[in-house]
């Protein structure tokens, strides 16, 4: 082999080896980024669908549905305190389990009542109480959900004699924003969207930080014909037979009753809350409309544009109601100020 022959025959055994290398090198890539995906889904968290108890266990936990466990009353059923042995609640967690009431439960029979919780319990968002499980027998709908030292916003305003004192106007602004961002996920951040049907303080926890986290959304199903618990918290248009009925927008419409409560202190009073506030917000007359619990600021402009956000939520009707992302972005930024 002469030597041009040569150099030739090296040049193209060291292209042929760099075209390999650079072929190996390729594929691996390829391998490795075909990989990727599947490992870092399987790294992110994944709200596992809710847990179907048996009956026999939800009875055990709640010690035969023990008065003395019950931790709260409302329009749709009893929540009792109760210890969860095994499933996803793991071993001894202390849980909530809300036993809907029996006349609810017969009007209901064949609504679908276990799909609709599958379909909840996957919601998980840090403003919301998240659905752990469920249990469906005869005569019988139980729901299984998270229960972490809270109480609701309810008992702090108006239960609790020292509980409106305890909650000063920077905890006030964090709860505010906190339920917002929590209905926000609701509306807009979970697939199929879910509307509340029924916001107010007592539907609003508060954890040992003050972190407001919204509980029962999306129940409304159960009691389609209940009223009580509503008037106050639904808009005008609930009421009608043409355009009647929850919505975002009602939903929207409780959320600034809940504000107004938040600011004054004072109970909904069947709507006789906002017909009293409005006013007092469009003439300015905040001295008669704040909390007298709480030492007013100096600097009321953060308060003020508090008060205006549940004006604007209760003030008018739902083509022109604000949506809860603007809400929220409003919220969001006077949290900032207030808090930091």
């Amino acid at each position: 082999m002469n030597h041009n022959k040569q150099i030739a025959y090296v040049f193209a055994l060291s292209l042929f080896s760099t075209s390999l290398a650079v072929l190996v090198i390729v594929l691996i890539l390829v391998i490795v980024c075909k990989k990727k995906p599947i490992e870092s889904h399987e790294t992110l968290p994944v709200k596992a669908c809710a847990h179907v108890y048996p009956l026999t266990n939800i009875d055990a936990a709640t010690d035969g549905f023990n008065r003395l466990r019950i931790i709260g009353e409302g329009r749709l059923g009893t929540v009792y305190a109760a210890v969860m042995e095994g499933g996803t609640a793991g071993g001894g967690e202390l849980v909530a389990v809300k036993r809907i009431h029996p006349r609810l439960v017969l009007s209901n029979a064949g609504f679908g009542f276990s799909t609709i919780l599958k379909s909840l319990s996957l919601a998980q968002h840090p403003n919301i109480v998240p659905i752990i499980g469920y249990s469906e027998a005869p005569g019988e709908r139980i729901i299984v959900m998270e229960l972490v030292g809270m109480v609701s916003l309810d008992f702090y305003l108006h239960q609790n004699p020292d509980g409106g004192s305890l909650l000063d106007w920077t905890k006030r602004f964090r709860i505010a924003a906190g339920a917002a961002r929590g209905l926000e996920y609701l509306h807009e951040g979970v697939a199929p969207n879910i509307v509340h049907g029924c916001l107010k303080p007592s539907n609003i926890m508060i954890d040992v930080k003050f972190c407001a986290r919204i509980c029962d959304y999306g129940l409304s199903f159960m009691a389609p014909r209940e009223t009580r618990g509503l008037v106050g918290y639904m808009d005008d248009e609930y009421w009608s037979e043409r355009r009647g009925g929850a919505c975002k927008e009602s939903d929207v419409y409780g959320f600034g009753v809940v504000l107004l409560e938040l600011l004054s202190g004072r109970q909904c009073e069947q709507g006789l809350l906002v017909k009293w506030a409005l006013p007092l917000i469009k003439q300015m007359r905040f001295d008669e409309l704040l909390d007298p619990r709480l030492v007013v600021p100096c600097d009321i402009k953060h308060i003020v544009r508090l008060a205006k956000v549940a004006s604007a939520c209760v003030g008018n009707s739902r083509k022109s109601r604000p949506c809860i992302g603007q809400v929220v972005a409003i919220l969001n930024t006077l949290e900032i100020e207030v808090c930091s």
